[in-house]
């Protein structure tokens, strides 16, 4: 979260949520077959050290919001709460195969938080 806030500062007007799709598909991307290989080689449906998947997530929860410490905290709450709760479809999605399930779901738990987000932003509950 950190390190976004740092790329948002040096990135021009109105690139963020091009830059932050970008990001989030490439961890998503390169996610989902390197987290494959680490449930094969180390025989776990899901090792807790394989974090690229929250990472994804954490991007999604933030396209489209002006970044502050505000938005940055509660897109990491509302994405952790997500997280961890699981709400349909979420659960189902952690379910797929190998490295299509650590990660996919965790992009749900992000869809969930950026919808949460945007509602704050719409209803002006979040700072802009």
């Amino acid at each position: 979260m950190l390190l976004w806030w740092g790329v948002t500062r040096m990135l021009p007007p109105g690139a963020q949520p091009a830059v932050g799709l970008l990001l989030a598909g490439a961890a998503v991307g390169i996610g989902i077959p390197a987290a494959t290989q680490i449930c094969r080689a180390t025989g776990l449906k899901d090792p807790q050290f394989v974090v690229i998947d929250e990472v994804a997530g954490q991007l999604i929860a933030l396209i489209l919001v002006p970044i502050s410490w505000k938005s940055l905290l509660l897109g990491f709450i509302l994405f952790r709460a997500f997280d961890i709760t699981k709400p349909p479809p979420v659960r189902w999605l952690e379910r797929l195969p190998e490295g299509m399930g650590i990660v996919i779901d965790d992009v749900g738990a992000g869809l969930y938080a950026l919808g949460v987000m945007h509602v704050l932003l719409h209803f002006g509950l979040l700072p802009r």
